[in-house]
């Protein structure tokens, strides 16, 4: 499978079970791993660039195997998947993708999925999939391809910002989404759509993978 990502983080969370996801993993140029993400990826046979952490989650196994590829971040202000985030870009790396970073646990889910807005100034492309669909960061103006039907979710991580949308079943027009349900469960008409933003909006995009 080809890919524009040239560089894949994995988190500690609940490690992907389907294709989609692992056909990408597999693929990857490079896989940055959470420390406590390395057992899961040894025992499919798949052996990180690099691991990032402060190694209070990785097995003293897998500590020993890969010690030439650790990357000791002690840090407590941060968590580990920043950690491999700033990592990759230090790095060098400009298309990134994370993997592992919901289920398991919804405040992890969470706190994840909400810092891709403070990752996406730092790369070209960031996204975050999981087995049920694909979080991407917005932080301007922008046209999104999706397929007709598709389910979409917008949520707002600055309440203070302006969004309109066009090409989506039920349009938002010049609102301000002051809660993360009200830009939630919408559908896509065609085959993109369109956000328009006002300089102080920040917003994180859902597509459910198509069934």
């Amino acid at each position: 499978m080809t890919t524009s990502y040239d560089c894949i983080v994995v988190a500690n969370g609940s490690f992907p079970q389907t294709a989609g996801p692992l056909e990408l993993l597999k693929s990857a140029p490079a896989i940055i791993a959470c420390d406590g993400a390395v057992q899961n990826l040894h025992e499919r046979g798949l052996i990180p660039t690099a691991i990032v952490g402060d190694l209070d989650s990785i097995p003293p196994a897998m500590l020993q195997l890969y010690d030439d590829r650790i990357h000791t971040v002690e840090d407590q202000e941060i968590n580990d998947l920043t950690k491999a985030v700033r990592f990759a870009h230090s790095s060098g790396f400009r298309n990134l993708l994370i993997l592992g970073a919901t289920g398991l646990r919804e405040d992890h889910t969470l706190g994840n999925i909400s810092l891709l807005t403070d990752y996406a100034p730092l790369f070209d492309q960031v996204e975050m999939i999981s087995d049920y669909g694909r979080f991407v960061p917005v932080l301007r103006t922008t046209t999104l391809p999706c397929t007709p039907g598709q389910q979409i979710s917008i949520f707002s991580m600055y309440p203070c910002g302006e969004i309109t949308t066009e090409g989506l079943r039920w349009p938002i027009t010049h609102r301000r989404l002051t809660s993360w349900w009200q830009g939630s469960l919408n559908e896509a008409t065609g085959t993109e759509f369109i956000l328009t933003l006002s300089p102080d909006a920040r917003l994180i995009v859902y597509f459910q993978t198509p069934l």
